[in-house]
């Protein structure tokens, strides 16, 4: 069963994002931070005092996601977040599809003091791909492929475990063209405030029923907000 929220210029779908995406036909760009596909076992003593790669298996966002919900018939451009172990397989799927792509990278201020038999994960890595028309915009700064903010804490996670901060996703929203924006894998719509803050139209999807529930009244704030900045 789908349900469907209308805020302002936000339309809010909670059911699964690979029946939904293919029936909203046309977007400039989906924005997206899907489920990684990584290893989340392990972290010794710090997994243990913690519960954040607990939940994350809970949800289940260390299973990855299927590349075809990212289609070039359907959006102009495309931002997708990714663990450093999926870039070998995103890459070459979204060039098959977009004329062009950059690798881009959130550096984190306060990254988690592990490295799980990695390299410690003081950067998230995106992909910005684009076909003609649908190239990046922005300021000289704005362009930059790096952006550097904290990571959410505590309440600014609205309990999610991978929540993007609003210094990033609003730097992507001046990075993206045109107006309408999805996000098939919306959680808790960090994307739709991002989107609604810059005066772009917005469509999310999120199967988790809590999550969607924290996109609705985040998103209801950030109509509240525009609203009272334009009176």
């Amino acid at each position: 069963m789908t349900t469907r929220v209308q805020i302002g210029p936000a339309t809010l779908y909670c059911g699964d994002a690979y029946e939904i995406r293919p029936t909203l036909g046309w977007m400039d760009a989906d924005v997206t931070d899907p489920p990684y596909k990584f290893r989340a076992e392990g972290g010794g003593h710090y997994r243990k005092s913690r519960t954040g790669m607990d939940d994350i298996i809970a949800d289940g966002l260390d299973q990855g996601f299927d590349h075809s919900i990212v289609n070039s018939l359907l959006c102009g451009a495309a931002v997708v977040f990714c663990h450093n172990d999926q870039l070998p397989k995103l890459l070459p799927y979204l060039d098959g599809s977009f004329k062009r792509q950059a690798v881009c990278t959130w550096r984190k201020k306060n990254p988690q003091p592990v490295a799980n038999k990695h390299y410690r994960p003081v950067c998230e890595f995106y992909i910005h791909a684009w076909n003609d028309g649908f190239h990046p915009r922005g300021s000289l700064e704005d362009l930059d492929r790096q952006i550097t903010a904290m990571s959410p804490r505590g309440g600014a996670k609205f309990g999610h475990a991978t929540v993007k901060p609003d210094e990033v996703m609003d730097k992507i929203m001046r990075n993206v063209a045109g107006t309408r924006i999805c996000d098939p894998f919306m959680g808790t719509g960090s994307t739709g405030v991002a989107a609604i803050r810059a005066g772009k139209t917005f469509t999310g999807i999120e199967h988790n029923p809590k999550h969607f529930q924290t996109a609705i009244d985040r998103c209801r704030a950030a109509v509240a907000e525009t609203e009272r900045t334009a009176a």
